[in-house]
């Protein structure tokens, strides 16, 4: 571990730095949508994953809205999604979201799912299903689809190729040494692989993210930064890991704003068309900006 990594070692309990304090989201745009969520009781990564992004992006007119259930058949040591066995798929479910971002008035919209490694088909098809719905409905609307690696198994992947969201996302989360014990039934390469097959097929957009925070170095960072734009992807984002409760992966240090910045710098340097890089970064910070 570098000097810099070992210096920001957390004692336990230690109050978060003050650059990750945020306000609590404000404005017209906000009121009206949480108004609507709260009266039509919509289901978005949003509101249920409290965060803190959510009045910004929700102004722009961007919200996130996960399918498949909320039971995960995966349990990685660092997601706040229970873990267990999933209900059944609910296939009225493409309509409902398609309904939901058209009562939002949502121009941007992303799309995310729990894993179901249960299905034959790993809920490939319910995806395929939803962005034809949304289109279906909301043919104003932009799509990014934060997918699930679906095993590696091409068959299943390209159901999302087939139905061309503007850009297909599949996060890498960590740097390769920690992927066994962040990402427990993932795989670094099979991750790396899902986004470079996503590019060889044609798809015209590819994001990627990684948490920070986990007991990386710099060194690993940047390795990964590597890694993803040989495999040919646009877009990443960088955030900071924050720990979802004590029997999670607990948070090895915080990292300095200035950091961020060096990272984001790094990544524009390597030929990534955008790079989302801070603290508050999530997935889908500023997705609209990614489109294009």
């Amino acid at each position: 571990m570098n000097t810099e990594t070992a210096s920001n070692i957390l004692p336990e309990r230690q109050p978060k730095p003050k650059w990750l304090r945020v306000k609590l989201p404000t404005g017209k745009k906000y009121t009206e949508l949480r108004g609507l969520v709260d009266k039509y009781k919509l289901n978005t990564i949003c509101t249920s994953g409290s965060c803190p992004n959510m009045g910004e992006c929700w102004g722009e007119g961007t919200a996130t809205f996960m399918i498949l259930g909320n039971v995960c058949t995966r349990s990685c040591g660092f997601c706040g999604v229970k873990t267990g066995r999933p209900e059944s798929v609910d296939w009225d479910e493409p309509e409902k979201v398609a309904r939901s971002i058209k009562i939002m008035n949502i121009k941007h919209a992303v799309l995310t799912s729990v894993d179901r490694d249960d299905l034959k088909d790993m809920g490939s098809i319910m995806w395929s299903e939803t962005v034809k719905a949304v289109r279906r409905m909301n043919p104003e609307t932009t799509l990014e689809t934060l997918i699930p690696d679906f095993q590696g198994l091409e068959q299943h992947i390209d159901r999302i190729i087939e139905v061309a969201p503007e850009v297909v996302s599949h996060n890498i989360e960590t740097v390769r040494r920690l992927t066994r014990e962040v990402r427990i039934q993932a795989k670094y390469d099979r991750s790396l692989g899902v986004l470079k097959y996503l590019k060889q097929q044609g798809q015209r957009r590819t994001k990627s993210g990684i948490m920070l925070g986990l007991g990386e170095t710099r060194e690993e960072v940047i390795t990964t930064l590597h890694d993803l734009r040989e495999n040919d992807v646009d877009v990443v984002t960088i955030g900071q890991y924050l720990q979802p409760s004590k029997k999670h992966l607990p948070v090895k240090h915080f990292i300095n704003p200035d950091q961020f910045e060096e990272y984001k710098n790094i990544g524009l340097e390597l030929g990534f068309r955008h790079v989302e890089s801070s603290a508050l970064v999530r997935s889908s910070y500023k997705a609209q900006k990614h489109i294009n």
